[in-house]
């Protein structure tokens, strides 16, 4: 499992919140993905507004969904939970 974290160089929150997925991404694997660049996995996840964060599977499959900046520890706890589960 692992985060796509959806953002763009142009998004004032995402700038906030870019040194929280940083820390977050020492604990849990987080890909950060620009949506100017990749805007074909952006419209494959229907991403709407950044940041957005998404946790996945190997194969692809969506399991949480989060928009807009949110606690850096509730992510690593979620993704724990789905680890382990």
């Amino acid at each position: 499992m692992k985060y796509l974290y959806f953002s763009a160089p142009w998004c004032g929150p995402c700038r906030q919140y870019g040194p929280v997925m940083e820390r977050v991404g020492q604990t849990v694997p987080v890909q950060k993905v620009n949506v100017d660049e990749n805007q074909q996995l952006a419209m494959e996840y229907s991403v709407r507004s950044v940041p957005t964060v998404i946790l996945i599977d190997e194969s692809g499959k969506e399991f949480a969904r989060h928009v807009g900046v949110k606690d850096g520890q509730l992510l690593v706890e979620q993704y724990n939970n789905f680890n382990n589960a």
